[in-house]
């Protein structure tokens, strides 16, 4: 008799739990796994973050497996310019991405001579490098580290290939409740450019804003069985790092 009700009893606490659990990952923060290098020098393969996602209301992509609960954005806000945001694709309203919000309902975007114009007006950038190397999936470029200011004045760092960057695009028109949004790699990025497999992002598709790093690994180091090269492979200095 004592040991059935133990076992109901915490049967009982595993509910519970998994009940707070969906709901503080549905309604308040989720994390997330970076399983590409279209984001570097930002975001690394292998950092995990936190998306809050309240920040610009709720869909029904805000909770698992995107059940139809209701249509259009409820308690909707508007994102700024610059922030970096996890979306579903639209090619599938299922593979979640992780991109910066450039454009905005109406924008005109181009890219001339490897330099990004917004609404005609060139966005400013410094160099801050002569030469870095970074990842493009699993091999190793070349490239120009730059500091970004976008129109709002906020600041992130791009990178273009040393050699052969990305130069110029047909100029794209962001349609009404839609968003353009690039990666920071810009030459090993798939993002709003590539209008057949992302292109244009409705507002609904929206799941939440990158806010910081709570953990990071490099995996080319080792990984969680190589316990001896925790040491090396956990990236302690990216821990609780805030996303910009």
């Amino acid at each position: 008799m004592l040991n059935k009700k133990f076992f109901i009893e915490n049967t009982k606490t595993l509910i519970y739990a998994l009940i707070i659990a969906i709901i503080l990952r549905s309604l308040l923060i989720q994390p997330f796994y970076i399983p590409s290098s279209s984001m570097e020098p930002n975001l690394l393969v292998g950092d995990r973050l936190f998306v809050t996602k309240y920040s610009y209301g709720y869909s029904k992509h805000s909770f698992p497996f995107s059940p139809p609960l209701f249509k259009g954005r409820i308690f909707s806000s508007i994102p700024e310019r610059g922030d970096v945001i996890v979306f579903k694709t639209p090619a599938d309203n299922r593979t979640d991405y992780i991109k910066r919000l450039i454009g905005l309902p109406g924008d005109k975007i181009q890219f001339i001579d490897s330099n990004l114009y917004i609404n005609n007006t060139e966005i400013l950038k410094s160099r801050v490098s002569k030469k870095d190397e970074i990842f493009c999936g699993k091999k190793k470029i070349n490239v120009f580290t730059f500091e970004e200011i976008l129109s709002n004045q906020k600041k992130h760092k791009t990178v273009y290939l040393k050699n052969f960057p990305y130069e110029n695009s047909d100029k794209f028109i962001v349609p009404n409740d839609h968003y353009f949004f690039l990666g920071d790699n810009r030459d090993c990025s798939k993002d709003s450019r590539f209008l057949s497999s992302v292109g244009y992002v409705h507002k609904d598709n929206l799941v939440g804003k990158a806010q910081f790093i709570f953990f990071s690994t490099d995996k080319s180091i080792g990984n969680f069985f190589t316990f001896w090269k925790w040491n090396k492979s956990i990236r302690f200095d990216r821990f609780f790092k805030k996303i910009n």
